[in-house]
């Protein structure tokens, strides 16, 4: 299929690590290669904004606030409103990438104004918010992509793949662990870390991972939370999450989480999976890939290849490439998006909003759009609902609302 005539303008909402490191070098990247066209950032702060920039000297980056004319340090939760109004009417790509729980604001101010969405996982904490996005982009013929990046790991597509010709059998069991170094709570989500928990920011990954995987449903849950060390430093925030998922055909999972790591933890994330079918099994270590650094710098490291990772570029030395699942799960989003803007482009806007529906139907079965995406909320939901009630089971309904039992 020949590549779309159309640069996407491009806005990421949110200015932390995962645009620092992931979001921004993926879009820098595509712009070189024709498919993104102007790039602007909005965050809360200024100083924010102005180290995106610092980061990336050779790039043109619009910041929301303007660095140039706001203080460093002012909070503007509004500036996001004012990079939309920027965008104009033209369709555009908006990466939603601030803390979990300010993505439903952001992403339906998106939707209002006409352009589509890649949301970093997940897509929001309240299923009731999934159904209202859900809603707000079948009406607008809008894309709204949720970012579950471990579903373009090729460990987790083998699993999928050998599972889905029957080599593992009928699924019975299995144990995922997804922990993180201290510097989580503590660096990077130090404003926020209280609003959220290491399962809603990286346990999700592997609930997503088992229904992309299994194509089941979660039937009920029970969740474990720790606030022990966190307390101690200052934030009223959960150490450790632990939850066991019951599925609809009887299989259980159990997910194990952290962020308080120490510091020597040889990666930043800790990851693996393991699955027990009635005919065989998967095992994965997610964190060793069997390469690692050594350095006077940087002492003793596991090296993960696979996630978003910059090489020398082969057509051109002096340039880094940037590859990997992280790459691959933003760049299917980005041609997603270009696809539906080229054939819509011109059209009758009753016409194109009947194409964009159909496009969009087409892929619902193939990405985590909002009709997926709402699996990893109502699991996030039915967590923290657990916990908070003396870690009671939690059963979803066919609509997956969790309910208490």
């Amino acid at each position: 299929m020949p590549e779309p005539d159309v640069r996407l303008r491009a806005l990421v909402v949110g200015g932390g690590m995962i645009t620092q490191e992931v979001i921004l070098p993926t879009l820098f990247q595509e712009r070189r290669r024709g498919r993104i066209g102007e790039v602007l950032l909005a965050s809360r702060r200024a100083a924010t904004v102005r180290a995106c920039q610092e980061m990336f000297p050779g790039e043109q980056l619009a910041g929301f606030p303007d660095p140039a004319t706001s203080e460093p340090e002012a909070s503007c939760p509004n500036a996001y409103l004012d990079a939309l109004d920027r965008l104009g009417a033209e369709p555009a790509l908006v990466v939603v990438a601030t803390p979990d729980h300010l993505h439903t604001e952001v992403v339906l101010a998106a939707i209002e104004r006409g352009h589509h969405c890649i949301v970093q996982k997940p897509l929001c904490l309240k299923v009731a918010e999934a159904r209202a996005i859900r809603d707000a982009a079948r009406e607008a013929g809008a894309y709204v992509l949720t970012d579950y990046h471990k579903r373009h790991d090729r460990a987790i597509r083998a699993a999928k793949t050998r599972f889905a010709r029957g080599d593992l059998g009928e699924m019975l069991c299995g144990h995922a662990w997804i922990e993180e170094r201290r510097e989580m709570p503590l660096r990077w989500f130090v404003r926020w870390c209280d609003q959220s928990s290491p399962f809603e920011y990286i346990g999700v990954h592997y609930a997503d991972a088992y229904y992309f995987i299994t194509g089941l449903l979660p039937r009920r849950l029970v969740a474990f939370g720790q606030r022990k060390w966190l307390p101690t430093v200052g934030k009223d925030a959960f150490d450790a999450v632990q939850a066991v998922i019951e599925w609809r055909d009887g299989s259980v999972l159990y997910i194990q989480t952290s962020w308080v790591l120490p510091d020597g933890e040889t990666a930043l994330t800790k990851q693996g999976l393991q699955l027990t079918g009635t005919q065989g099994e998967y095992w994965a270590d997610h964190k060793d890939r069997h390469l690692y650094f050594c350095t006077q710098k940087s002492g003793f490291e596991h090296f993960n290849p696979n996630f978003f990772k910059g090489y020398v570029d082969p057509d051109d030395p002096a340039r880094i490439e940037w590859v990997g699942y992280g790459y691959d799960s933003i760049l299917q989003g980005i041609k997603d998006v270009q696809r539906i803007v080229a054939e819509t482009r011109g059209l009758e806007a009753a016409h194109a909003l009947r194409r964009r529906r159909q496009m969009l139907e087409a892929l619902e079965p193939l990405r985590a759009l909002p009709t997926q995406a709402i699996v990893g909320t109502a699991i996030n939901e039915a967590v923290r609902l657990s916990i908070a009630n003396d870690s009671q089971y939690v059963a979803f309904d066919d609509a997956l609302t969790p309910l208490p039992q």
